[in-house]
């Protein structure tokens, strides 16, 4: 087998166990549903921080490899809209599980470094689709992404920053792993 493809199914195993089946509910498959509030239908979140997910080097060494059949149950899914903030010191990495037509809110606080937010991109846009971007005057951005409305897929959401004074490209400077899981069908 290539590389590339045993590269790409670890990136759908990560992605699948971000949104693994928790018993607390939480909008990213980890932990309890903090910061959630009731949306206007109801049990859709209207404001939801992802957790991070721990990337797969962190599994101790000798441990059980994760499952590619795992299971996403409906509760672990952020359905409606869904607004996620990274602040100074998060992890560069996140993981979000969302339901078909989720409105992500994705806010991005000023860094303390000499770098600056410039650009939003999503790697598979027919899963993720980057619908708007701004940056405040105070350093503060923001991308509103959509997701597919049928179908079920990932997209990895990289957000680049560049120190201003400095020739040269802007390096991604926080990824945000997006898995949009459909409903089920009923017979």
């Amino acid at each position: 087998m290539r590389w590339w493809v045993t590269g790409w199914a670890v990136v759908g195993v990560v992605a699948l166990t971000g949104c693994g089946a928790s018993s607390g509910g939480g909008a990213a498959g980890t932990g309890p549903p903090s910061g959630r509030t009731a949306g206007p239908s109801g049990g859709t979140p209207a404001h939801t921080s992802a957790a991070p997910v721990p990337a797969p080097s962190s599994a101790a060494p000798g441990g059980p490899a994760p499952s590619a059949s795992v299971s996403v149950s409906a509760g672990n899914c952020a359905a409606g809209r869904t607004r996620v903030t990274v602040s100074p010191g998060d992890a560069p990495v996140r993981r979000l599980c969302v339901r078909p037509g989720a409105e992500v809110s994705l806010v991005l606080r000023p860094r303390v470094d000499d770098r600056r937010w410039t650009a939003a991109r999503s790697s598979a846009p027919v899963f993720v689709l980057l619908s708007g971007w701004r940056v405040d005057a105070d350093g503060t951005a923001h991308a509103s992404l959509r997701c597919a409305g049928t179908r079920g897929g990932t997209a990895e959401v990289g957000v680049l920053a560049k120190a201003p004074d400095v020739a040269g490209a802007a390096g991604v400077a926080f990824t945000l792993g997006v898995t949009v899981v459909p409903y089920g069908r009923e017979g």
